[in-house]
C-alpha cells in the first residue's frame, strides 16, 4: 500500500476554484443538464454547475492545449528505482485523467492515468497554497488535469509527483464507471468502448497487442521486400471469396457497387503488372452473421508473391504469426480452448502440422472420402453425421461441410489443412498430383481458421471456366457465389507468373494473442444494433 488508500470517491463539493497560475480564456455559457444526453445521472447536474462557476470566474474548463514534458511511462522508466522518502529537483509537466482521489487533512493523494500508465499526485496545501488546494479539492473523478511539479517518492516508496500547480484540462460532466462496479455488461462495454477503455485495463491491453501484432506483420513483410499498397473498397463485381456482399449505389455513375469482400483480385492484378511482392492490410465487408468469430466489418492482410507457390505461403504464415506473438506478448506461447473448453498452452515455435482435408474427414468419421466419389455416397455419410446438405452441392462441397462439422473443432495446435476440393476453391491451382484437389491450405489454431493460402490459378482459360461455374451456382441460388470478373480475366490474359497468395484474418490472430474467445474484444467498435436515444 502507498500513502494513498486509493478509495474510489472523493467528498461531495459545491464550488470549484482554479489554479491562480493559469489564465485560460473565458468560454461560452453552459446550459443545464437538459442540453446534454438524456441518460445523464443526477451527478451531472452538480458537475455542470461547476463548469458554470468556473466560467463565471473567467476560467475556461476546456482549454486549448497543455505542454506536457513527460509521459507517465517515461517518468516511471527514469525514476522507478528511487528510494522511499526521496525528493528530487526533477521538474515535470504531466497530464492525465483522475482515476482515484483521497483527502487526508492538508494533503490530497490523486492517481492520474495517461496512455502509458498511472502515477500518484501528492498535493500539499503548504506547497500549492490555500487557493490552489481548495481548487484541487473540487476535482472530480474522470476529470483531466495537467500538473507542474517535481518527482518524489513517499515514505512507503510510492513514485509520485509533488504538485506545485495544476490546470483543469477537461471537465467530465458524466461520471465514469468506478473501479469496483465498472462495466460488467458486455453489450455496454462494446457499445461504449470509450468508457470501457477508461476503466478496463484488460481492454486496453487487447488493443496494444493488436497494434504490436500489425506492426510486426508490416516489419516482417517489409524486410522480405514486399510493397504495401491500397486497393479499392468499392467494387463493380463482388469477387475473391465466397461471401454475401454489402450493396450500395453510386449516384453520379448511376450504378450498383459492392463493398469489397476480399482484397485478392486487385492485388493479383498488380502481380500481372510486375510488382512481384505486394500486400495490403485492409477492411473487408461481408453481409453475413454476427458471432463470437464473425463481425460484418473486419481486417484482412493479403499478400501475393511472384514465382512462389503455396508451400512458401505456409512458411511465411508460420513466420508472420510466430514473430507477431513474440513481438506483441513477449512469448511464442499462447493459450487456447481445447476439448471441453479447457485452457491449453500452445507453443507457436514448435513445428506446425500439415494434413489433407480428406484425411481429417476420414480420421473423424472412419470413412475414406474423395471428391471423385459419387455425390450420393457423400450425402449418405453427411446424413449419418447429421450434416445438412443442399441439393446443388457437389461432392467437394459436402466434404468441406463434413470437415467443418466433424473435424475442425479438434484442431487445437496449429494445423495447416491442405488439399481442398476444386469445387470450393475457384481461384486456386489444381494439385499437381491430384486433379480433384487444389494446392490450397487453411490454418487452424484453437479450432478457429486464421489463414487461407493458395498456389494461385493463373491460366485465364481455366479461370474463366471456374468463374462461369460460380456464376451458374449464383443463378441457382448460391448468394455467396462469385460472378465473372471480366477485367480480372483480361489481366490474366496478359500473363501472371507463378504466384503464391495468402490471406490472414487479423482480428482472429489478435484474438489468439490476446487470449480471448470473442472477436468483439479485439475490434474497437464492433457492429451492434443501434441504441434508441
Amino acid at each position: 500500500m502507498s500513502d494513498d488508500p486509493r478509495t474510489p470517491d472523493g467528498d461531495p463539493v459545491t464550488d470549484l476554484a482554479t489554479d491562480p497560475a493559469t489564465d485560460p480564456a473565458t468560454g461560452p455559457a453552459t446550459d443545464g443538464p437538459e442540453a446534454l444526453g438524456a441518460d445523464l445521472p443526477a451527478e451531472a447536474g452538480r458537475r455542470l454547475a461547476k463548469v458554470a462557476a468556473l466560467r463565471d470566474q473567467g476560467v475556461e474548463p476546456y482549454p486549448y492545449r497543455f505542454d506536457r514534458s513527460h509521459t507517465l511511462a517515461e517518468i516511471r522508466a527514469g525514476h522507478g528505482d528511487l528510494e522511499p522518502g526521496t525528493e528530487t529537483d526533477v521538474r515535470v509537466q504531466v497530464a492525465g485523467r483522475v482515476m482515484l482521489f483521497r483527502e487526508q487533512g492538508k494533503l490530497v493523494f490523486a492517481t492520474v492515468r495517461d496512455r502509458g500508465g498511472d502515477i500518484q499526485l501528492f498535493v500539499s496545501k503548504g506547497q500549492i497554497g490555500d487557493e490552489g488546494f481548495a481548487a484541487f479539492r473540487e476535482i472530480d473523478l474522470g476529470d483531466w488535469v495537467g500538473v507542474d511539479g517535481t518527482v518524489m517518492t513517499t515514505r512507503k516508496g510510492e513514485l509520485s509527483i509533488k504538485v506545485d500547480s495544476f490546470v483543469l484540462l477537461s471537465k467530465a460532466v458524466r461520471p465514469m464507471p468506478d473501479k469496483w462496479h465498472g462495466l460488467t455488461d458486455t453489450d455496454t462495454r462494446f457499445r461504449q468502448r470509450y468508457a470501457d477503455l477508461i476503466v478496463n485495463e484488460e481492454a486496453r491491453r487487447h488493443f496494444e497487442i493488436r497494434h504490436a501484432m500489425i506492426a510486426s506483420f508490416r516489419r516482417t513483410l517489409h524486410d522480405r521486400g514486399f510493397i504495401e499498397v491500397e486497393t479499392p473498397v468499392l467494387h463493380v463485381e463482388a469477387g475473391g471469396a465466397h461471401a454475401r456482399p454489402f450493396i450500395t449505389h453510386h449516384n453520379t455513375l448511376d450504378m450498383r457497387m459492392y463493398l469489397r469482400i476480399a482484397l485478392e483480385l486487385h492485388l493479383k492484378r498488380l502481380i500481372v503488372g510486375g510488382m512481384e511482392r505486394v500486400f495490403e492490410i485492409g477492411r473487408i465487408f461481408r453481409n453475413e452473421g454476427i458471432s463470437p468469430r464473425h463481425n460484418p466489418e473486419f481486417t484482412m492482410m493479403e499478400l501475393y508473391q511472384a514465382f512462389a507457390d503455396y508451400t512458401e505461403m505456409i512458411e511465411i504464415t508460420e513466420t508472420l504469426i510466430t514473430d507477431a506473438a513474440v513481438d506483441a506478448t513477449g512469448t511464442s506461447v499462447v493459450t487456447v480452448l481445447g476439448p471441453g473448453d479447457a485452457s491449453l498452452e500452445v507453443d507457436l515455435a514448435q513445428p506446425w502440422r500439415q494434413v489433407r482435408m480428406i484425411d481429417m474427414v476420414e480420421e473423424a468419421t472412419g470413412v475414406a472420402v474423395h471428391p471423385s466419389q459419387p455425390v450420393g455416397e457423400l450425402r449418405a455419410l453427411a446424413k449419418r453425421f447429421d450434416v445438412p446438405v443442399l441439393d446443388r452441392w457437389g461432392s467437394g462441397k459436402i466434404i468441406e461441410e463434413l470437415f467443418e462439422a466433424t473435424a475442425e473443432h479438434t484442431l487445437v495446435a496449429p494445423t495447416f489443412v491442405t488439399g481442398h476440393p476444386v469445387e470450393i476453391s475457384p481461384l486456386a491451382r489444381v494439385d499437381r498430383h491430384d486433379p480433384h484437389l487444389t494446392e490450397r491450405f487453411e490454418l487452424f489454431v484453437g479450432g478457429r481458421e486464421l489463414a487461407n493460402g493458395y498456389s494461385e490459378l493463373n491460366d485465364p482459360v481455366e479461370q474463366r471456366l471456374r468463374f462461369e461455374d460460380e456464376q451458374a451456382g449464383k443463378e441457382a441460388g448460391n448468394a455467396e457465389g462469385m460472378g465473372v470478373d471480366h477485367d480480372y480475366l483480361r489481366a490474366l490474359e496478359y500473363g501472371m507468373p507463378p504466384t503464391g497468395g495468402l490471406g490472414i484474418g487479423m482480428d482472429r490472430v489478435a484474438m489468439l494473442l490476446a487470449g480471448t474467445t470473442s472477436i468483439k474484444e479485439v475490434i474497437l467498435f464492433p457492429t451492434l444494433r443501434p441504441e434508441v436515444f
